[in-house]
């Protein structure tokens, strides 16, 4: 079937222009009816969020997703935009993507008044019919809603001449969605001219006595009030917006596991990558007690980005070991997880103190509880005893982030209730610790040394980059 090109052939295809939440509502309850989700990628949020979000789109609301940082947000808003119908049909040139049944603008009256049936049209897709604005105090009403464009005034044209006025974001994402994130930060005079748009859906530029009625869905990100002292969301804006849905964090570990590995650039070409399970625990782990230290400032929240870009550090950390000494495959150990390091710098905030040294013994302390965590689901520390008694022999056993796998090899070899006691573990892992390369069993080796240090079990001593383990 031709695409139809002009008005009359438009008429004539019994095409039927429908609102931009009423494509949305429609569209979404197809995908519900088919079992296709509408969110790609989303996790954690199947019995909180998506319900609320549904709702909101089957009310025809305008939406603001109200949460912490790295709570996907933006990721989601973003993919709204698949609910809205493959293409639609607009003036041809028109700046406000006019309806050609109803054209708002004057370029759009004027094109129809002097062709008819006869007037041209375009299709537009999905793409076009998304605008996104980040927030800033320097954002002006011109910005989003309009101006007077000098340009064409000194073309000849008057001011008082509705093709004089020079569009903003908004009337510009008309028949779709537009978004601003971190809406607080938008200066207080800017958000209330956004409430004609919220609320009689239409705009007023400067002193121009033209009113354009707009059809499109407003939505928004925010940060909870109290996370910043830069600006809040003014009461009657907020009264306008039909729906606010809170976000939250992963309620479990493995959700926040999850998130990490599709998120996080775990994909290294040289000659293999191995990941161990309990590695991407820990790191997990890590910022879960960090959402809950009273060191940390919870009001600001501690971001996936943590969990994302630690756990991408404490892999390139194993990349680099297994470069330099051309050993493969890579595999993170213990003793990697200070990569985080340079990883959470940043990402938390301390609630009293914000030097760099403390801030780096904050997080030491929380890879160790983390740690700690993980090994207890694993192993009892008291069901190792075999292990601490042999160190209690006077035996001692030597780790390090640039020490080969052959040298944990060679002490494992020499140490019957290791084999022991990383046999259990791993057998409740799920491994076969006959079947793993030098370098994981080298990592889980290291695990269970930490883990019976982080219990008080074993003493280590640091010098240089090796580790002694010691009772």
């Amino acid at each position: 079937m031709d695409i139809p090109k002009t008005l009359g052939e438009l008429k004539a295809s019994g095409y039927r222009v429908k609102s931009v939440k009423e494509e949305m509502r429609d569209n979404l309850i197809q995908m519900m009816k088919e079992g296709v989700p509408f969110l790609e990628g989303i996790v954690g949020y199947d019995d909180t969020v998506i319900p609320e979000l549904q709702n909101a789109i089957l009310s025809k609301h305008d939406i603001l997703l109200l949460g912490l940082r790295g709570q996907a947000k933006t990721k989601i808003l973003r993919q709204l935009v698949r609910l809205l119908d493959e293409q639609i049909p607009i003036v041809q040139g028109s700046e406000v993507n006019d309806n050609p049944y109803q054209p708002i603008s004057k370029y759009g009256r004027d094109l129809l008044a002097k062709h008819g049936d006869r007037m041209p049209i375009e299709w537009i897709g999905r793409d076009r019919r998304y605008q996104e604005k980040l927030a800033t105090p320097d954002v002006t009403i011109a910005d989003l809603i309009g101006d007077v464009d000098i340009v064409k005034h000194a073309e000849g044209r008057y001011l008082s001449d509705e093709l004089t006025i020079h569009y903003g974001l908004v009337p510009r994402t008309n028949r779709g969605i537009f978004c601003i994130n971190e809406l607080p930060d938008l200066a207080p005079r800017v958000q209330v001219g956004l409430f004609n748009v919220l609320e009689e859906r239409d705009i007023q530029i400067r002193g121009y006595a033209v009113r354009l009625p707009l059809d499109m869905c407003l939505v928004f990100s925010a940060n909870p009030e109290d996370y910043t002292s830069r600006g809040r969301i003014v009461t009657p804006l907020k009264d306008r917006i039909g729906s606010v849905i809170r976000t939250h964090y992963p309620r479990t570990r493995q959700q926040g596991i999850e998130i990490m590995v599709q998120q996080a650039w775990l994909r290294r070409d040289s000659h293999g990558l191995y990941v161990p399970r309990y590695i991407y625990e820990i790191v997990e782990e890590t910022v879960r007690l960090a959402r809950a230290h009273p060191a940390v400032n919870q009001h600001s929240g501690v971001s996936v980005r943590f969990s994302i870009s630690g756990s991408e550090n404490v892999v390139s950390n194993a990349e680099r070991r297994a470069i330099l000494l051309a050993e493969y495959p890579a595999v993170p150990r213990i003793s990697d997880l200070d990569a985080m390091l340079a990883s959470g710098r940043g990402k938390i905030e301390l609630a009293l103190v914000e030097e760099l040294e403390q801030e780096d013994a904050v997080l030491v302390k929380l890879i160790a509880a983390a740690v700690k965590s993980v090994f207890e689901h694993y192993a009892e520390p008291k069901e190792l005893r075999e292990v601490v008694e042999w160190f209690e022999a006077g035996n001692s056993f030597r780790t390090g982030d640039r020490l080969p796998a052959k040298v944990y090899v060679e002490q494992y070899q020499q140490c019957a209730p290791v084999q022991s006691a990383t046999a259990i573990i791993g057998e409740r892992m799920g491994l076969k610790i006959g079947e793993l390369q030098p370098p994981a069993l080298a990592s889980l080796i290291e695990f269970l040394l930490e883990g019976l240090h982080v219990n008080n079990r074993l003493s280590k001593q640091r010098k240089e980059n090796q580790t002694t383990y010691r009772r």
